[in-house]
């Protein structure tokens, strides 16, 4: 009887410790608690221009102020094609470089400050300086180089673009495929460069405070770094995946052969 008792214990934990699934690898796990604390959340989607930034920006204006309006414009170029010796057919636009005081270089306007401006108040800003010359100009300004960095755990690392100046952590990482079964969700690391000073975050993907982080809308040149997790640390040295499932056949097969001399050792007292 005791050891029947004994070997069912040993067995129910086997099967446990078999079948029990890997913690903090679902995302947001208090989000119904965090949505009924924070109904609403404010966040700051408007990224900033900085130094090095390029930015495409065309003006228009109504078609009496055509010929006015063009000279507020980057003239076009032509690229030759790879392997052709003729111009492509679609222009290229031009675009303007921040440079490190954060100022661009603007037809008839000349030298302008635009770093430390969202992109709604640099248009405002240059719709305003322009009216000066055209009556009721339209300033498309755009992000050309927005870019982002994503490494470590993750599926496919390497850089992430947007067009559109707003880029979230979430989609970054889901430019990236998603983080692997191995990466650490706890703790994904994000490098930022504020005014030539390194700044150094760290947001928890398995928590909803993320979305009220300060690091959930990424910022131009960002580098987002996902770490290993312990299981990945431990086992660094099988490689592979399938190397990996033998080292768990390993263990398992270590734990019942622990289990079998703790029951021929009870047996045998």
């Amino acid at each position: 009887m005791r050891l029947n008792y004994i070997l069912f214990v040993a067995l129910a934990l086997l099967v446990c410790a078999c079948q029990s699934t890997p913690k903090d690898i679902a995302y947001f796990q208090d989000l119904e608690q965090y949505i009924k604390n924070n109904p609403h959340t404010q966040l700051n989607a408007r990224p900033v221009i900085k130094y090095d930034d390029q930015l495409s920006i065309i003006v228009s204006a109504p078609v009496l102020d055509q010929e006015l309006v063009a000279q507020f414009n980057l003239p076009t170029t032509s690229l030759l094609s790879a392997g052709s010796t003729t111009l492509s057919s679609t222009p290229n636009l031009q675009t303007y470089t921040v440079d490190s005081e954060g100022f661009i270089n603007f037809p008839i306007l000349g030298r302008i400050s635009l770093a430390g401006k969202t992109k709604m108040e640099a248009t405002q800003y240059l719709t305003t300086l322009i009216s000066k010359y055209v009556t009721d100009p339209i300033v498309n300004l755009q992000f050309v180089s927005y870019q982002v960095t994503v490494l470590g755990e993750v599926n496919s690392p390497g850089p992430v673009s947007s067009g559109t100046g707003r880029l979230t952590i979430l989609e970054a990482l889901g430019a990236a495929n998603d983080l692997t079964i191995f990466g650490n969700r706890k703790n994904v690391l994000i490098i930022r460069e504020n005014n030539g000073i390194k700044e150094y975050g760290f947001v928890d993907l398995t928590k909803s405070a993320v979305f009220s982080s300060p690091y959930y809308y990424l910022q131009q040149n960002d580098v987002v770094v996902v770490e290993s997790n312990d299981t990945r640390k431990k086992n660094s040295n099988f490689g592979s995946a399938e190397n990996y499932q033998l080292s768990v056949y390993s263990m398992v097969l270590s734990t019942i052969s622990i289990i079998a001399t703790i029951i021929i050792t009870v047996v045998n007292l």
